[in-house]
Protein backbone atom coordinates (compact mmCIF):
# COMPACT_ATOMS: atom_id res chain seq x y z
CA UNK A 1 0.00 0.00 0.00
CA UNK A 2 10.30 12.10 -0.37
CA UNK A 3 12.84 14.74 -1.17
CA UNK A 4 12.08 18.89 -1.27
CA UNK A 5 8.92 20.56 0.11
CA UNK A 6 5.62 18.23 -0.49
CA UNK A 7 3.89 20.63 1.16
CA UNK A 8 4.14 22.89 -2.26
CA UNK A 9 3.49 19.71 -4.04
CA UNK A 10 0.76 18.87 -2.35
CA UNK A 11 -1.00 22.05 -2.79
CA UNK A 12 -0.28 22.23 -6.40
CA UNK A 13 -2.07 18.60 -6.62
CA UNK A 14 -5.21 20.58 -5.22
CA UNK A 15 -4.57 23.41 -7.71
CA UNK A 16 -4.49 21.30 -10.67
CA UNK A 17 -6.89 18.71 -11.09
CA UNK A 18 -4.54 16.46 -13.84
CA UNK A 19 -1.34 17.82 -12.06
CA UNK A 20 1.68 15.59 -11.41
CA UNK A 21 2.65 15.27 -7.72
CA UNK A 22 3.15 13.65 -4.56
CA UNK A 23 3.26 13.94 -1.11
CA UNK A 24 6.69 14.46 0.57
CA UNK A 25 8.27 12.29 2.50
CA UNK A 26 10.53 13.38 5.64
CA UNK A 27 13.23 10.74 5.31
CA UNK A 28 14.73 11.73 1.84
CA UNK A 29 14.68 8.79 -0.75
CA UNK A 30 11.87 6.80 -2.47
CA UNK A 31 10.50 4.16 0.07
CA UNK A 32 8.85 1.00 -1.65
CA UNK A 33 6.36 -0.91 0.01
CA UNK A 34 4.16 -2.83 -2.52
CA UNK A 35 5.04 0.36 -4.04
CA UNK A 36 4.98 1.95 -0.71
CA UNK A 37 4.35 5.73 -1.54
CA UNK A 38 6.70 8.17 -0.11
CA UNK A 39 6.61 9.33 3.32
CA UNK A 40 4.49 12.60 4.26
CA UNK A 41 4.49 14.18 7.34
CA UNK A 42 0.99 14.65 7.17
CA UNK A 43 0.00 11.70 5.38
CA UNK A 44 2.14 8.90 3.83
CA UNK A 45 2.72 5.27 2.76
CA UNK A 46 6.05 4.43 1.41
CA UNK A 47 4.74 7.26 -1.14
CA UNK A 48 7.43 9.06 -3.32
CA UNK A 49 7.97 12.44 -2.49
CA UNK A 50 9.75 13.22 -6.12
CA UNK A 51 7.56 12.91 -8.69
CA UNK A 52 8.80 11.06 -12.21
CA UNK A 53 9.36 13.64 -14.91
CA UNK A 54 6.91 11.97 -16.88
CA UNK A 55 4.10 8.70 -16.59
CA UNK A 56 6.23 5.46 -16.89
CA UNK A 57 7.06 3.56 -20.20
CA UNK A 58 3.72 1.70 -21.17
CA UNK A 59 1.29 4.26 -20.24
CA UNK A 60 -0.57 6.83 -22.15
CA UNK A 61 -0.57 10.43 -21.26
CA UNK A 62 -3.84 11.98 -19.82
CA UNK A 63 -7.29 12.65 -20.81
CA UNK A 64 -10.20 14.70 -19.56
CA UNK A 65 -13.61 12.21 -20.18
CA UNK A 66 -16.46 13.50 -19.25
CA UNK A 67 -18.17 12.56 -15.77
CA UNK A 68 -22.05 12.74 -15.37
CA UNK A 69 -23.20 14.46 -12.50
CA UNK A 70 -22.54 17.80 -12.85
CA UNK A 71 -24.57 20.29 -9.89
CA UNK A 72 -26.50 21.93 -12.74
CA UNK A 73 -27.04 18.64 -14.99
CA UNK A 74 -24.09 19.07 -17.20
CA UNK A 75 -20.87 16.89 -17.13
CA UNK A 76 -17.70 17.49 -15.37
CA UNK A 77 -13.65 16.73 -16.58
CA UNK A 78 -12.39 13.80 -15.08
CA UNK A 79 -8.66 12.99 -15.09
CA UNK A 80 -7.82 9.21 -16.64
CA UNK A 81 -4.88 7.53 -17.96
CA UNK A 82 -5.89 4.73 -20.54
CA UNK A 83 -3.54 1.34 -20.37
CA UNK A 84 -0.60 1.53 -22.00
CA UNK A 85 -0.24 -0.54 -25.12
CA UNK A 86 1.34 -3.10 -26.06
CA UNK A 87 0.73 -4.68 -22.33
CA UNK A 88 3.82 -4.08 -20.12
CA UNK A 89 6.00 -7.32 -20.48
CA UNK A 90 5.87 -9.79 -17.01
CA UNK A 91 7.61 -8.94 -13.99
CA UNK A 92 9.39 -11.47 -11.86
CA UNK A 93 9.25 -11.74 -8.03
CA UNK A 94 12.15 -10.97 -6.33
CA UNK A 95 14.80 -14.13 -6.43
CA UNK A 96 15.38 -13.06 -2.48
CA UNK A 97 13.54 -11.23 0.14
CA UNK A 98 14.69 -9.56 2.86
CA UNK A 99 13.47 -10.64 6.32
CA UNK A 100 10.83 -8.69 7.84
CA UNK A 101 12.38 -6.93 10.88
CA UNK A 102 8.95 -6.36 12.73
CA UNK A 103 6.35 -8.80 11.21
CA UNK A 104 2.99 -7.44 8.87
CA UNK A 105 0.71 -5.94 11.52
CA UNK A 106 -3.23 -6.49 11.31
CA UNK A 107 -4.95 -4.31 9.58
CA UNK A 108 -8.57 -3.43 9.01
CA UNK A 109 -9.91 -5.50 6.25
CA UNK A 110 -12.79 -3.80 3.21
CA UNK A 111 -13.86 -5.16 -0.24
CA UNK A 112 -13.04 -3.32 -3.50
CA UNK A 113 -15.66 -4.15 -6.19
CA UNK A 114 -15.56 -2.98 -9.80
CA UNK A 115 -19.09 -3.59 -11.21
CA UNK A 116 -18.34 -2.10 -14.82
CA UNK A 117 -15.34 -5.09 -15.61
CA UNK A 118 -16.78 -8.40 -16.70
CA UNK A 119 -17.99 -10.56 -13.89
CA UNK A 120 -17.33 -7.43 -11.10
CA UNK A 121 -14.39 -8.90 -9.60
CA UNK A 122 -13.75 -8.34 -6.01
CA UNK A 123 -10.74 -7.68 -3.85
CA UNK A 124 -10.59 -8.11 -0.15
CA UNK A 125 -8.15 -5.68 0.66
CA UNK A 126 -5.93 -4.56 3.80
CA UNK A 127 -6.69 -0.68 4.47
CA UNK A 128 -2.96 1.34 5.28
CA UNK A 129 -4.85 4.36 6.36
CA UNK A 130 -2.24 5.26 9.06
CA UNK A 131 1.33 7.20 7.94
CA UNK A 132 2.96 3.86 9.24
CA UNK A 133 0.83 1.71 7.52
CA UNK A 134 0.98 3.11 4.35
CA UNK A 135 4.81 3.60 4.47
CA UNK A 136 5.70 0.02 4.96
CA UNK A 137 2.55 -0.90 2.60
CA UNK A 138 3.45 -4.69 1.30
CA UNK A 139 7.23 -4.46 1.62
CA UNK A 140 8.97 -7.80 3.04
CA UNK A 141 5.78 -10.14 1.42
CA UNK A 142 6.38 -13.05 -0.98
CA UNK A 143 2.72 -13.75 -1.67
CA UNK A 144 -0.58 -12.77 -2.36
CA UNK A 145 -3.45 -14.04 -3.01
CA UNK A 146 -5.19 -13.39 -6.45
CA UNK A 147 -8.63 -11.29 -4.80
CA UNK A 148 -6.51 -10.03 -2.31
CA UNK A 149 -4.62 -6.63 -2.02
CA UNK A 150 -3.55 -3.88 -0.15
CA UNK A 151 -5.93 -0.32 -0.20
CA UNK A 152 -3.67 2.76 0.85
CA UNK A 153 -6.06 5.74 1.39
CA UNK A 154 -6.17 9.83 2.16
CA UNK A 155 -8.90 11.86 3.36
CA UNK A 156 -8.26 14.23 0.54
CA UNK A 157 -7.23 13.91 -3.52
CA UNK A 158 -3.77 14.46 -4.40
CA UNK A 159 -1.06 12.85 -6.88
CA UNK A 160 0.24 9.87 -5.04
CA UNK A 161 3.78 8.32 -5.46
CA UNK A 162 4.90 5.51 -4.87
CA UNK A 163 8.64 3.07 -5.23
CA UNK A 164 9.13 -0.79 -4.67
CA UNK A 165 11.58 -0.89 -1.54
CA UNK A 166 12.10 -3.87 0.09
CA UNK A 167 8.72 -5.28 -2.13
CA UNK A 168 9.50 -8.87 -3.38
CA UNK A 169 6.22 -9.29 -5.54
CA UNK A 170 5.45 -7.35 -8.81
CA UNK A 171 2.47 -5.57 -8.21
CA UNK A 172 -0.39 -3.27 -10.42
CA UNK A 173 -1.03 -0.27 -8.86
CA UNK A 174 -4.45 1.22 -9.57
CA UNK A 175 -4.68 4.97 -8.17
CA UNK A 176 -8.54 5.91 -7.48
CA UNK A 177 -10.19 9.08 -7.77
CA UNK A 178 -12.26 10.16 -4.64
CA UNK A 179 -15.90 10.09 -7.11
CA UNK A 180 -14.83 6.43 -7.61
CA UNK A 181 -13.56 5.96 -10.97
CA UNK A 182 -10.24 4.07 -11.65
CA UNK A 183 -7.74 7.48 -12.89
CA UNK A 184 -4.81 5.40 -13.55
CA UNK A 185 -2.79 1.67 -13.08
CA UNK A 186 0.81 1.21 -13.17
CA UNK A 187 1.02 -2.54 -14.51
CA UNK A 188 3.84 -5.20 -13.98
CA UNK A 189 5.75 -2.70 -11.53
CA UNK A 190 8.78 -4.37 -11.24
CA UNK A 191 10.20 -5.32 -7.35
CA UNK A 192 13.37 -4.20 -5.08
CA UNK A 193 13.87 -0.83 -6.80
CA UNK A 194 13.19 2.82 -5.77
CA UNK A 195 11.94 4.72 -8.89
CA UNK A 196 9.35 7.08 -7.97
CA UNK A 197 5.91 5.94 -9.68
CA UNK A 198 2.88 8.22 -10.16
CA UNK A 199 0.26 8.69 -12.61
CA UNK A 200 -0.49 12.11 -13.92
CA UNK A 201 -3.65 12.41 -11.88
CA UNK A 202 -4.63 12.85 -8.33
CA UNK A 203 -6.32 9.97 -6.13
CA UNK A 204 -7.80 9.23 -3.19
CA UNK A 205 -6.63 5.92 -2.77
CA UNK A 206 -4.03 3.14 -4.46
CA UNK A 207 -4.69 -0.18 -4.76
CA UNK A 208 -1.97 -2.80 -4.98
CA UNK A 209 -2.54 -6.06 -6.46
CA UNK A 210 -0.94 -8.74 -7.93
CA UNK A 211 1.24 -7.92 -11.47
CA UNK A 212 -1.42 -8.45 -14.07
CA UNK A 213 -4.51 -8.94 -12.06
CA UNK A 214 -6.00 -5.25 -14.01
CA UNK A 215 -5.70 -7.20 -17.62
CA UNK A 216 -6.95 -10.91 -16.48
CA UNK A 217 -10.02 -9.48 -15.19
CA UNK A 218 -10.85 -6.79 -17.28
CA UNK A 219 -10.36 -3.78 -15.07
CA UNK A 220 -9.32 -0.23 -16.81
CA UNK A 221 -9.12 3.59 -16.21
CA UNK A 222 -12.45 5.23 -16.73
CA UNK A 223 -14.34 2.21 -14.54
CA UNK A 224 -16.14 2.97 -11.34
CA UNK A 225 -15.38 1.33 -8.27
CA UNK A 226 -17.16 0.49 -5.15
CA UNK A 227 -15.15 0.28 -1.67
CA UNK A 228 -17.10 -1.38 1.31
CA UNK A 229 -17.52 -4.18 3.48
Amino acid sequence: MLRGRLAFVVALGAAAACGRVEEPSSTGGARAASAVPRRDPAATTGLASEPPASAPSGTAGPRATAASGGRDGGSAARCVVPLGEPPARAAEPARFCPADPDGAPRLPRQAVTFPEAPGAPRVAVEVAREPEHRERGLMYRTELAEDAGMLFSWDHEAPRSFWMRNTCLPLDMLFLAKDGTVAGILEQVPVMNEAPRSVPCPAAHVLEVNAGWSRRHGVAPGQRVVIGK
